[in-house]
């Protein structure tokens, strides 16, 4: 397609010979003319379809982009529309979720609100629970401190003490150190106190009680049978010595049957009679009655010094001991073997000391009661 038109051989003339310089001109030119319109015949063409090469390139391309357009518009609607409900939907949860925040944020002041009244109210209930658990422990002292003076009962006074300091410890307090203290006092007087075992003397005056009414009295006394005499045996016979003299059957039992009637008689005899020594010759005269109420009046006289040893009473404790044992000497036989074991209990019982001072629960009172009327 580029390459330069070739001019044409020169021809010959008609009739052999040679046209002249001007006619080979005019055949040049039409010659040259084509040779040129050729080529730009084949540019145009060429130029024609490299433009419709192109044009319909370009209008497939622009086709291209516009089913492309197209095909992201859609997809480009359709993430419109996802994303629209989507949006909906965020604003519909965060509706949701600013309403949820707002209860939570309602129930939040509320608990606070909660919170603080619990504070309150257990500052309170701490508060009254201190004054209640003061009020009891003062009640309590307050009872031990009266049965220590009145009964001198001083392990239930311990017992008090130990369950005072054991309130008071649970609670933990500072301020309780001062309460703690004068019971811990206190519990120290209680224990360096002598021991009196009144438990002990309880029960042997029971043990006493128990026995009056077994105990022989003079009025009703009887005297005791003389034990039987051992037969004499006989004594062996002498070596070298003559043999007694045979006896009968019915004369040696004739001799058996006079030995025990009289032997019979004889303690008979003896009942008959009774010669005794007492320097009461009243007590003899008691009347079964008689005999019956003197037995009860000692009853009740130890009953009354087992009354008073519980309420540390010592006068009216050493009063009825001395009546009860006053009574036995007079009233009842002080040989046999009950009456003496009744005096020994007694004499027992008299050797107990109740004659110790107790002392009071006043500092631990006054520690509480103090502690209470502070502010």
């Amino acid at each position: 397609m580029n390459e330069l038109p070739t001019l044409p051989e020169p021809s010959a003339a008609p009739g052999g010979a040679m046209n002249p310089p001007a006619a080979a001109a005019e055949t040049r030119k039409p010659a040259l003319a084509d040779a040129l319109q050729r080529p730009l015949t084949i540019a145009v063409i060429t130029l024609a379809i490299l433009l419709a090469a192109q044009t319909w390139s370009t209008h497939n391309q622009v086709r291209g982009l516009r089913e492309d357009v197209a095909r992201r518009l859609q997809k480009g609607d359709a993430s419109n529309a996802d994303t629209g409900t989507l949006a909906r939907a965020v604003q519909e949860t965060n509706k949701e979720l600013q309403a949820k925040v707002g209860v939570l944020e309602n129930r939040q002041t509320e608990a606070q609100s909660q919170q603080l009244a619990l504070e309150q109210l257990y500052n309170d209930l701490s508060k009254n629970r201190d004054e209640w658990a003061l009020a009891e422990i003062e009640q309590v002292l307050s009872t031990a401190s009266q049965q220590l003076q009145l009964a001198g009962n001083v392990p239930g006074a311990l017992i008090a003490l130990q369950n005072a300091d054991r309130s008071l410890s649970r609670s933990d307090k500072p301020q309780f150190i001062t309460i703690r203290r004068a019971i811990a006092k206190d519990t120290e007087k209680l224990k360096s106190l002598p021991s009196v075992d009144s438990v002990g003397v309880a029960l042997r005056l029971d043990a006493v009680i128990a026995l009056i009414d077994a105990l022989p009295m003079l009025a009703d006394e009887k005297p005791a049978l003389p034990a039987p005499k051992p037969g004499k045996a006989r004594a062996p016979a002498k070596p070298g010595a003559a043999a007694p003299a045979p006896t009968s059957p019915w004369l040696l039992k004739l001799q058996e049957v006079w030995s025990s009637w009289s032997s019979e008689m004889w303690v008979d005899v003896r009942q008959l009679i009774r010669v005794r020594s007492v320097d009461t010759p009243d007590a003899l005269m008691l009347s079964p009655t008689q005999a019956y109420f003197l037995r009860e009046n000692v009853k009740l006289r130890l009953l009354n010094a087992r009354l008073a040893l519980l309420s540390r009473n010592e006068a009216a404790f050493r009063s009825d001991l001395i009546l009860a044992q006053e009574a036995l000497l007079k009233y009842f036989d002080v040989r046999a073997k009950p009456t003496q074991t009744a005096q020994t209990l007694l004499r027992q019982v008299q050797a107990s000391n109740l004659a110790i001072e107790m002392p009071t629960l006043s500092d631990s009172l006054n520690a509480v009661r103090n502690y209470k009327a502070k502010p």
